[in-house]
Order: C-alpha cells, then structure tokens, then sequence
C-alpha cells in the first residue's frame, strides 16, 4: 500500500493576509499609489458609521505623506459591568464584531499605530508595532466622555516610493447606499498638517 505524508494545515496569520492580499481589503493592490489614501479612506468610513447603522462624529488628520488620524465618538465595547472588552488581538483595536477590520487592517500595515480610547471620563492608550502591542495600556485623563483616536503610520517599505495620500479625500466617497436609510451631513473636518507646512513657508 502506498504511504503519504500530509503536511499540516498552516493558518494564514492575520498581518500576513493582509499584506499578502490588501486588495481584499483596501480595493487596490501593494503596487498602487492610491494604497494609502484607501487605507485612509476604509478607516474613516469606520469610524463615521456606528453600529446601528446612523452616523457618527468624525475628522481625520493627515500628519505626513504616510501617516493619519482619525478620531470619533464611537464608544468602544464594554462588558456587562461597563468594563473594556478585550481588543483585536488582545490590544485595544475594537472591532465592534466582525464589521470593524478597518483598524486592524490598517494596523497590519502600519510601523507604528497609537490608539487612544476614552471611556466614562478614563482614557486607555496603547502603541502598536503591526498587530502587537509594545507594552501594556497606559491611562490618562480622558478629554472627552467616549471615544476613540487611532495614529496609523504606514510602512514605507511596502507602500512602495512616492506614495502618499492623497490631498483629494472628499467626504462624500465615505457614504453609500447604506447611508440613505440614515442621511447625515458629508462633511466633517479633514486638516492636512502638510497643506499648512506649505502654506506657512510660502512667501
């Protein structure tokens, strides 16, 4: 009788999907220069709808070519006892059920990411490298009753060179036809730190 060996079953770790296959993510592949303002773009258009399906609070913050923030006023998830639950791989990245991959993803590309969560007046922040932690949360005083900031810089090594996001974000392209149920204003402020470096060196 012939023998066979079955080599074992390897699961595909969750930064490698990503970085092997960011198009089921993020719409484009490594190679596009428009990579990074999708990126962007997927985790704002998180952050701007709540899980009941209305909308909530949000304005992003473009630091540099290759990194952002975006800030919201999604309260993150608690337990019975009104205490954090547990993150996406044990840091604070929530994923509010299986709808909320857009940090992590966007985590699993990013050198650095710094996520803040503010709950009942007590502020959580944690640094990440990928998707793991550099140490445990650290807590400060909330500014706000609830809500999450979230820091992405994005890896320039697989970006690719001359990528950037781009200055061109409008809010609109964060509503579909989900939103029609739930109609909500399509701005929310967008600061491009760069544009203002530009703008105060010009003559």
């Amino acid at each position: 009788m012939e023998r066979f060996t079955v080599e074992p079953l390897r699961v595909v770790d969750f930064v490698e999907h990503v970085r092997r296959c960011p198009k089921t993510y993020f719409l484009v592949e490594q190679d596009s220069p428009e990579l990074p303002t999708e990126v962007l773009r997927a985790v704002a258009w998180d952050a701007l709808h709540r899980r009941d399906g209305r909308h909530g609070q949000m304005s992003v913050e473009i630091g540099s070519d290759l990194s952002f923030t975006v800030e919201s006023d999604q309260c993150p998830s608690v337990d019975e006892r009104g205490r954090l639950l547990p993150g996406f791989f044990g840091s604070l990245l929530d994923m509010f059920g299986v709808q909320r991959w857009a940090p992590s993803a966007a985590a699993a590309l990013s050198v650095r990411t710094v996520i803040e969560v503010w709950l009942d007046a007590h502020g959580y922040r944690q640094e990440l490298v990928g998707m793991d932690p550099t140490g445990p949360r650290e807590e400060f005083m909330a500014p706000k009753p609830f809500g999450t900031r979230t820091t992405f810089h994005l890896d320039p090594s697989f970006c690719g060179p001359g990528e950037a996001i781009a200055r061109a974000l409008r809010p609109e392209e964060l509503h579909g036809e989900t939103c029609k149920e739930h109609p909500a204003p399509t701005t929310f402020p967008i600061h491009d730190l760069r544009a203002e470096a530009e703008e105060s060196l010009s003559p």
